[in-house]
């Protein structure tokens, strides 16, 4: 009986025992619970952070994509500009001189057309002293025609 008894406490020190240990358990399994939710939840939302930063990644990489083709095309616009631009100071260079060589061109026909009038001014003028002398002679010589018929007569 003394050995039973030795027993039956033993037996109920180890029922003590795996009741506590079942408790442990059963605690040790509630926070493994707790802990496999709280690692569940961080996996949905690393999942999602993962997804907005993949959104994030692909916008970025298009904003990119977007700005080189804007700067493309403003350097493009610039040096279409800029083509241009030579191309007109060429044109008004070309122009310019164009200008010049006609300008020379009427300076000198100016020129000419003065020297051929200042020498027909001074022709005319020879002529019209000729004249006049001519017109002195001819009338010093009606004048003596008249005094010698006056005389005469």
């Amino acid at each position: 009986q003394e050995e039973k008894k030795q027993l039956t406490l033993k037996v109920e020190e180890l029922e003590r025992k795996l009741e506590t240990t079942s408790a442990q358990n059963i605690e040790f399994l509630q926070v493994i619970a707790k802990r496999e939710e709280s690692i569940h939840q961080c996996q949905l939302r690393l999942e999602e952070k993962t997804r907005e930063c993949s959104s994030l990644a692909r916008q970025l990489e298009m904003a990119i994509e977007d700005a080189k083709k804007q700067v493309e095309q403003s350097r493009e616009r610039a040096m279409s500009r800029e083509r241009a631009a030579q191309s007109k100071l060429l044109d008004l260079e070309t122009q310019l001189s164009r200008t010049k060589t006609d300008l020379n061109h009427l300076r000198r026909s100016k020129e000419d057309a003065e020297r051929r009038f200042e020498s027909r001014l001074q022709d005319l003028k020879d002529r019209l002293e000729q004249s006049e002398s001519t017109n002195r002679s001819m009338q010093n010589y009606v004048h003596f025609l008249k005094s010698s018929y006056d005389n005469v007569f």
